[in-house]
């Protein structure tokens, strides 16, 4: 090669004088050649570097500025060609061993890509209000009962969830669960158990449809109602007539009695006034209660009280013959009655008390139940009634006025007694009577008869 090429190559002449050289024939080595290796290593392939090993995972960036090769020869020459085709070689092969070894670690980065996508799309929003209180929560459940459950939201028969349970999930939704109250409500008198999810009395009486305008209440309407319930008394507002005195007033109230009616009405009621409905009981819409003014005073009374007779039967008197042992006598009673008087008009007197004075005494009788003898002979044809009709008028209780005789013949007691009769003859029967007289005269004839005994003949 000519000096003249070496100039136009700028390949470096070893023979040239000293300074020959202008600034530009500074020598200029290859790469890989008076160094061992290459100068030039770009941060990327340094990184690379250590990471994979000693070998660049890139082309280097200076491969296009590489200076070609002289063509006049020269050690340095033929070693510079040598070192470019290694490094053409290698890095003919570097691409391939790199996709090798970056698709393992692509294909975890994409797996978890993946699941980050689905783990993603599993979560949802969701505003969970309970018993009025709302918030705002992430959750991975299906639907709103699994949702409950995962937030340990309880749900009762009487508790209102919305939307229902079972309902499918999506983010964004809004789930509501109302808590069920137990309200023990007396309206107009009529106690109920009822359930509201409202949670004040004003918010129960509208759920429960009950009408409050003008009616009392046991508590306020704004008064809150907790988990355990409420006890509630509503009196609405009614109708009611009331007749006093002659007078007609119709009030509306929400009395809870009868009594407190009538006060509203402006009636008095003054010491035994009462009313037609009892004074305690619920006053119903459209009822008409009557006043009744009430007067009443006592009065006693003595009553008797009838004795009782008792008859015993004694086989020593002859049939039909009663003998009174003992006298009955009336006992007395004491009774006091009260008498009132409604509206002026007098009832029917009302036994109060009843007190004994007295005891009656029970009269003692004896009855006959002897069988009457036969007649005795000699006496029969006697003309016995008209001697009846002298002695006695034929009474047979005749009694003549010193007590000593009686009956229809006039024994005196001990003749009576001696003849076998019992007790008095009076209180003998008659066909008793005429027996004993027959046998009287059967023994004496008629002497015991000095004035009428002419008439047994007659």
């Amino acid at each position: 090669m000519s000096p003249s090429q070496y100039e136009t190559s700028g390949a470096y002449d070893p023979y040239r004088a000293p300074g020959a050289h202008g600034v530009h024939d500074a020598r200029t080595l290859g790469y890989g050649t008076a160094y061992g290796g290459d100068t030039y290593r770009p941060a990327y392939e340094v990184a690379a570097q250590q990471a994979y090993g000693s070998e660049s995972v890139l082309p280097r960036q200076g491969e296009r500025g590489v200076e070609k090769e002289p063509r006049a020869g020269g050690a340095h020459a033929v070693a510079g060609r040598r070192a470019a085709r290694r490094r053409k070689a290698r890095y003919s092969r570097r691409p391939e061993s790199a996709v090798r070894r970056l698709l393992p670690q692509a294909l975890v980065v994409a797996f978890l890509a993946g699941g980050t996508t689905a783990f993603l799309a599993k979560d949802k929003a969701i505003e969970l209000t309970v018993d009025g209180r709302p918030r705002m929560l992430h959750t991975f459940a299906d639907d709103v009962t699994g949702l409950l459950a995962e937030e340990g939201v309880p749900v009762g028969a009487h508790d209102v969830v919305a939307p229902a349970p079972g309902t499918p999930l999506a983010s964004g939704d809004e789930v509501a669960v109302r808590y069920g109250r137990p309200v023990r409500l007396t309206l107009d008198g009529e106690r109920r158990e009822l359930w509201t999810t409202a949670r004040t009395v004003d918010g129960a009486l509208r759920q429960l449809g009950v009408r409050a305008e003008g009616a009392y209440l046991s508590a306020s309407r704004s008064q809150s109602i907790g988990r355990a319930g409420l006890a509630l008394d509503v009196r609405t507002e009614r109708t009611v007539t009331i007749l006093a005195d002659g007078r007609t007033r119709t009030i509306r109230t929400n009395a809870a009695t009868v009594g407190e009616a009538v006060e509203e009405a402006g009636i008095t009621l003054h010491g035994q006034d009462t009313t037609s409905v009892p004074q305690s009981a619920f006053p119903r819409d459209g009822q008409t209660v009557t006043v009744l003014r009430v007067t009443g005073s006592r009065e006693v009374r003595e009553e008797i009280i009838p004795f009782e007779v008792r008859r015993t039967a004694d086989p020593t008197l002859f049939k039909g013959v009663e003998v009174v042992e003992q006298t009955g006598r009336p006992g007395l009673r004491r009774v006091t009655y009260y008498l009132r008087t409604v509206n002026g008009v007098r009832q029917k007197p009302r036994r109060e008390t009843s007190e004994v004075v007295r005891q009656p005494r029970t009269q003692l009788v004896q009855v006959g139940t002897r069988p009457h003898p036969d007649s005795p002979k000699g006496a029969d044809g006697l003309n016995w009634h008209g001697l009846a009709a002298c002695e006695s008028g034929g009474r047979a209780h005749a009694v003549d006025p010193s007590g000593t005789y009686g009956g229809l013949y006039q024994f005196d007691t001990h003749t009576w007694h001696s003849l076998g009769g019992s007790g008095r003859p009076q209180d003998a029967t008659a066909e008793e009577q005429t027996f004993r007289a027959k046998k009287l005269y059967v023994s004496r004839g008629s002497t015991p008869w000095p004035h009428c005994g002419a008439r047994l003949h007659k």
